[in-house]
């Protein structure tokens, strides 16, 4: 395909994408208090809810995941460089990410019960 066409194509199909997830975030959270309210849910009772789901630990689980995606990253740029094998980056990408995300997890789990102690 000519290259000209994609690059005309690719901001439009750029702003879809984007007008889409955010049509979307906003369906969802609208039928989610329409159901919350279809249960016969109070406003008290609602704003309860929707406080008791977030979670103090939120920016320490993408700290932690984004450490191991650097540790990662840099693992496997340093085997490919050692071994000359091209799938050493995406092997220790996915499986340092991968080990940061159960970390991050168990981490907040045992954080969070020490708090509700």
């Amino acid at each position: 395909m000519n290259p000209a066409v994609i690059g005309v194509f690719v901001p439009i199909v750029l702003f879809l994408v984007v007008g889409m997830v955010m049509v979307s975030a906003y369906y969802f959270r609208y039928r989610e208090r329409q159901m919350l309210i279809d249960k016969g849910l109070d406003a008290q009772s609602i704003k309860e809810f929707f406080e008791r789901k977030n979670s103090p630990y939120n920016l320490m689980k993408i700290g932690i995941i984004a450490i191991a995606f650097g540790i990662g990253l840099g693992a496997g740029m340093a085997l490919e460089d050692a071994t000359y094998k091209d799938y050493w980056i995406p092997f220790m990408l996915f499986t340092c990410t991968g080990i940061g995300f159960v970390a991050a997890n168990i981490i907040a789990k045992k954080l969070e019960a020490n708090l509700n102690k």
